[in-house]
């Protein structure tokens, strides 16, 4: 069994998963999240993590390799000191040998990429083998666009949804904090309270630039690209707009169990 770390921005994503093959799906037993927070040891990600697994009946010797892909470059170390100390396996980085990307990444500065991205890039096309542009809903929502040969061409990064309400309500004073929801009713986007107005705002106003740039992005690429959504808050917005093709909530983890099958079946 496979233990997939996806540490991002806001949360450590960790998962037990059955790597399949290579190009297919994988099977995800469990996957538990913790915030992220760069000063948690090895020894504490440890005593979250055994007593979860204990939970479902798996012990640290049933786990055969880990995985790690992440965008805090602090809290890699800590991850390291997971695997080696607590399951007694060297973790495998996404993107360093023996885990390249194995795909074309036609930007400039391919360094620069995000981890998460690269791996839902690989998975995205993995399972919808097709022009593709994949919303990932974070701390920030990306845009990745994805050629149907699997080739990474580019991208768009936004502020996620939560970020942006954080940002309105802590520049300004008498603005409560409201919760990220659906709008109930009529779905009218004239508000009479406050509350009301920021609902509309945030919701619709993410909703209308998520429309608006998939239909520039699309009008460039010049074929009909499909969207892949995944994070969290995908089924949230699907409830109001139509743009989503595909909805797929564990892609990084897919992604990494891919990654790990291509790289065991090469090795």
């Amino acid at each position: 069994m496979l233990l997939a770390i996806d540490a991002g921005n806001t949360n450590v994503v960790c998962a037990l998963v059955d790597p399949g093959s290579a190009d297919g799906e994988q099977t995800i037993r469990a996957r538990w999240r913790i915030a992220t927070d760069p000063r948690r040891t090895g020894d504490e990600y440890a005593v979250w993590l055994h007593n979860l697994m204990a939970l479902e009946g798996i012990g640290p010797k049933d786990i055969d390799d880990v995985i790690i892909a992440t965008v805090v470059p602090r809290a890699l170390h800590n991850l390291e000191v997971l695997a080696s100390k607590y399951f007694g396996r060297e973790a495998l980085i996404a993107g360093e040998p023996p885990v390249e990307w194995g795909i074309q990444l036609d930007i400039p500065e391919p360094s620069s990429l995000g981890a998460d991205r690269a791996v839902n890039a690989i998975a995205a096309h993995a399972l919808h083998p097709e022009d593709l542009i994949v919303i990932d809903f974070g701390t920030a929502t990306t845009f990745d666009v994805v050629d149907y040969e699997g080739s990474y061409k580019g991208g768009i990064i936004a502020p996620g949804i939560n970020l942006s309400l954080d940002a309105l309500v802590s520049a300004a004073a008498k603005l409560p904090r409201i919760a990220i929801e659906a709008p109930q009713g009529n779905n009218s986007v004239i508000g009479t309270t406050t509350e009301d107005q920021m609902h509309i705002g945030v919701y619709w106003g993410y909703i209308a630039m998520m429309e608006g740039l998939v239909e520039r992005m699309r009008a460039e690429i010049g074929r009909p690209a499909k969207i892949v959504s995944t994070g969290g808050l995908a089924d949230l917005f699907d409830k109001h707009t139509a743009i989503f093709d595909f909805i797929e909530p564990d892609l990084t983890i897919q992604g990494l169990g891919m990654l790990y099958a291509r790289a065991r079946g090469e090795a």
